[in-house]
């Protein structure tokens, strides 16, 4: 089951840098990457942190610091990997046409956005990926049978419920402040809601099984605007995102990480882990010590994970950049990738020829007067 896991965990980093190079990633740089990142970038990061052997482990021997990295699902593991290669991804490939710049390259007043083609998929999409954080969270305890794996996952269960919910309000609620305070208008923005809740979702994978579900309440709350920061700055940097993917994932992992150092409770840590003596920040703060090992260890992750990702990917992402075989033509963009790479369009839009719809106009006023003299003839009769 723990080659499973991992199977589907490097499947899931791989997927994190699809939607962020949506629209103009050639389809043989999907494959490349997708290769190099899941084997040889993800390999090493889980290596280390969640191995007994790895040097920033919380199962080694001798952890780092005394205490190692704890990182239960994967909020620096799978996701801040995921998403630290769709960063380096997006500034090498470049923005979509007309993103930011008309076709002169002159910077446009407004970025221009690119609105999703279903609203009602994408929604069905984010509560399909919630589902699945079940399997991610409390799957990640590995077992179930014996109160202490059962208790485990059950309160990663919880925790995984609360910090999406709470994401999603948070998001929402705090993006239409700001539109109201910039338009005096009040408008709620459902594609807020969604990636909310994916923020929630991916900021509690790291301590869905060490905090309390208030702790879980405020890892939301704090996903929701940690995903609006990491938007607005991608657009103030000209780094095209097209899911923002990288607000959540890399954005969210970061944070993910770092709330683990600072509210892990002690006894649902001893009960995941091992009781090592080093909590949350705030909790040591409450017994007197102050100290922070553990919030160490996790920035030292974040550091880590990030670090590697960058030295391994950037001069790979250079590379397929050099060699053409990163991103599509002008052309091909423009007339969509499904037409220029797949053989046709994904949704055939087009209606019938106006020569069609002239002869039924003539076949219905036909039946009409078919019908209206039947009438008069019965009426007669």
């Amino acid at each position: 089951i723990g080659w499973f896991f991992q199977f589907a965990f490097a499947a899931t980093a791989a997927t994190i840098v699809a939607g962020t190079v949506a629209e103009r990633c050639k389809f043989e740089a999907y494959l490349c990457y997708s290769i190099m990142l899941t084997g040889f970038v993800y390999p090493v990061v889980v290596y280390s942190i969640w191995s007994p052997s790895g040097f920033l482990s919380a199962f080694n021997d001798d952890p780092a610091f005394g205490v190692g990295m704890h990182d239960f699902a994967g909020s620096g593991v799978v996701h801040m990997t995921g998403g630290a290669t769709a960063l380096i991804a997006a500034k090498v490939l470049g923005p979509r046409i007309g993103r930011f710049r008309d076709a002169d390259g002159n910077a446009l007043p407004e970025p221009h956005s690119f609105p999703p083609h279903s609203v009602a998929l994408q929604c069905l999409g984010t509560f399909i990926l919630w589902f699945g954080w079940y399997g991610f969270n409390p799957g990640s305890t590995l077992a179930i049978a014996g109160k202490t794996k059962g208790d485990v996952a059950a309160l990663c269960a919880v925790t995984t419920t609360i910090a999406a919910a709470t994401g999603a309000v948070s998001a929402v609620f705090t993006d239409m402040a700001l539109y109201r305070r910039k338009t005096g208008e009040t408008a709620y923005d459902i594609s807020m809601t969604m990636n909310g809740a994916l923020s929630g979702l991916v900021g509690i994978t790291a301590g869905c099984a060490v905090l309390a579900p208030w702790a879980s309440f405020v890892v939301g709350i704090v996903a929701g605007w940690c995903y609006i920061f990491w938007s607005a700055l991608l657009v103030r940097l000209e780094i095209d995102d097209a899911v923002d993917a990288i607000p959540v994932h890399f954005g969210n992992g970061v944070w993910g990480c770092v709330a683990v150092g600072l509210f892990a409770e002690p006894g649902r840590l001893a009960a995941a882990y091992r009781d090592h003596g080093q909590y949350g920040w705030f909790y040591m703060w409450g017994e007197g010590s102050g100290e922070g090992k553990l919030l160490l260890a996790q920035v030292c992750g974040v550091l880590w994970i990030t670090g590697w990702v960058c030295a391994v990917m950037t001069p790979f992402f250079f590379l397929l950049n050099k060699f053409g075989l990163f991103r599509v033509d002008q052309l091909e963009e423009e007339v969509g990738q499904d037409i220029s790479h797949h053989k046709g369009s994904a949704y055939d839009l087009k209606g019938p020829s106006d020569d069609t719809k002239k002869r039924y106009e003539i076949s219905r006023s036909q039946r009409k007067l078919k019908v209206h003299s039947d009438d008069i003839a019965h009426d007669t009769a």
